[in-house]
């Protein structure tokens, strides 16, 4: 405890800014330094590197860090700009970013987690292929870790009498648990926090539909063809033991599939009915069509955990770790952005000034090959959703500027984050966890640095041809 109070003594003494007199939730972006974003690049430094250099510790602890780097930034937000200042901006975020989006992750989590697929189908490119692209398409109605939850197991019975089986598990990580996510706010968490901030819901699909379906297409190909070379490989060797053998397809936790219409239907309720009844909390406005949505989805999850048989979530192997896990960490993320969102907001006047200009072309127009490069390689290796609400700040955050005159410079935000959350394990939360789940059943995935091969020779070219396509 005393390491943890000096260190937040002298965090206080490095952002302390001389006293002046701010408003409820004005915590004055353009007069902050550089050092008022440590706090965020810890964070996201620690979710990157904690799973990987000392997993067991982090496993247990995640949640330490997570407040230390929250209390971090808050203390000296505090002390420099006032109670109420501070106050107004933590609930700002807390009100109208985390909540809302922590609770469509819960209701996605808790309704794919009630949906079972059991029986086993032989491993052959046409099934494999088959099965991807069903994975892929299910992405953007159930959200990335959803999808990944519901596929992942059948498609490791189908190929587990197989010896080469690594590369379909590399090609799942790549199109279930990220590109295909890239079509409706549902499929992946930087796409809500845009609909929070006023991205239409269907704006994605229209603006996103012909890279991720080029996307698709060429990797679904280029997967058909290497799993037809392997699978021939396999022939020419002695059969191993299925110890799944074939046997038909069920789907069990029926029950969910309507429950996932009204979380749609709760998503498109909110973006329609404006109904013009705020409630005023600190200055903060919340709007009663989001807590009508927000109690929805809540009502949803709870249904679906009374209605679905326990056998069917035992059989997912369904757990709280992965929500609580998203929820301890996401609201360090949320509270260490703040200052970071507000010296962006301040553009040229403010610290990130260097960033503006690398983004910005000489006429003053954006560069949206730098968008989607700069949001894609820190999607590759920070979380997705935060660099994506980065970005989205730093080229205005005026959402319907940005949905007309800035279309294309959204969609290479959004592509960026979605797309190339899959160069790493570490891009996307449904990336890691599919790597435990395929290690766990004896597949010999590739180390950090190895997966990375796998994109870096297959996805990089694709993204490279996507920009001269689509933003050039």
């Amino acid at each position: 405890m005393t390491k943890w109070l000096v260190a937040l003594g002298a965090g206080a003494g490095v952002f302390l800014a001389p006293a002046a007199a701010w408003a409820a939730g004005d915590i004055g972006g353009a007069s902050m330094g550089v050092a008022w974003a440590l706090p965020f690049a810890g964070m996201l430094l620690s979710i990157a590197l904690g799973p990987v250099l000392f997993p067991h510790f982090w496993e247990h602890h995640y949640g330490k860090f997570a407040a230390f780097w929250s209390l971090l930034l808050l203390v000296p937000l505090v002390l420099s700009r006032g109670s109420d200042a501070a106050l107004g901006a933590l609930l700002h975020t807390a009100l109208l970013e985390y909540l809302p989006f922590i609770i469509l992750l819960f209701a996605l989590f808790t309704i794919a987690g009630g949906i079972l697929v059991s029986g086993n189908l032989h491993g052959s490119p046409a099934t494999n292929t088959v099965l991807l692209a069903i994975g892929t398409a299910m992405a953007s109605v159930v959200g990335t870790t959803g999808a990944s939850i519901i596929m992942i197991r059948p498609v490791l019975r189908a190929n587990d009498e197989r010896r080469h089986n690594v590369h379909v598990v590399v090609f799942f990580i790549f199109l279930v648990s990220n590109i295909g996510g890239s079509l409706t706010p549902l499929g992946d968490p930087p796409l809500f926090l845009g609909f929070l901030r006023g991205v239409d819901f269907f704006w994605t699909t229209k603006h996103l539909l012909p890279m991720t379906g080029f996307a698709v297409v060429v990797l679904l190909a280029v997967f058909y063809a290497l799993d037809s070379w392997l699978y021939r490989k396999d022939d020419g060797l002695p059969p191993l033991k299925d110890p799944t053998p074939d046997r038909a397809i069920k789907l069990w936790g029926k029950v969910n599939i309507p429950l996932l219409g009204g979380v749609i239907a709760a998503i498109l309720l909110s973006a329609s009915w404006k109904p013009g009844v705020t409630f005023d909390l600190h200055g903060v406005h919340v709007e009663l069509q989001n807590v009508v949505r927000d109690v929805i989805l809540l009502v949803l999850a709870g249904l679906s955990l009374k209605l679905t048989p326990r056998p069917v979530r035992a059989g997912n192997e369904f757990s709280w770790g992965p929500i609580k896990e998203v929820a301890k960490l996401f609201a360090g993320i949320f509270v260490c952005i703040i200052p970071v969102l507000a010296m962006l907001q301040a553009g040229r006047d403010g610290a990130f000034a260097p960033l503006v200009a690398l983004v910005t072309n000489a006429d003053g127009s954006h560069n949206t090959v730098a968008y989607f490069w700069l949001t894609g390689a820190l999607s590759s290796f920070l979380d997705n959703a935060p660099t994506y609400l980065v970005f989205f700040q730093l080229a205005g955050g005026d959402p319907q500027a940005l949905m007309t005159t800035g279309a294309l410079t959204l969609t290479a935000i959004s592509a960026g984050a979605v797309f190339m959350g899959a160069n790493s394990y570490i891009g996307n939360a449904p990336n890691f966890m599919v790597y435990a789940i395929a290690k766990d059943r004896k597949v010999a995935m590739p180390s950090f640095f190895g997966y990375m091969l796998w994109s870096g020779a297959i996805l990089i070219p694709l993204f490279i041809v996507q920009t001269f396509l689509f933003f050039r």
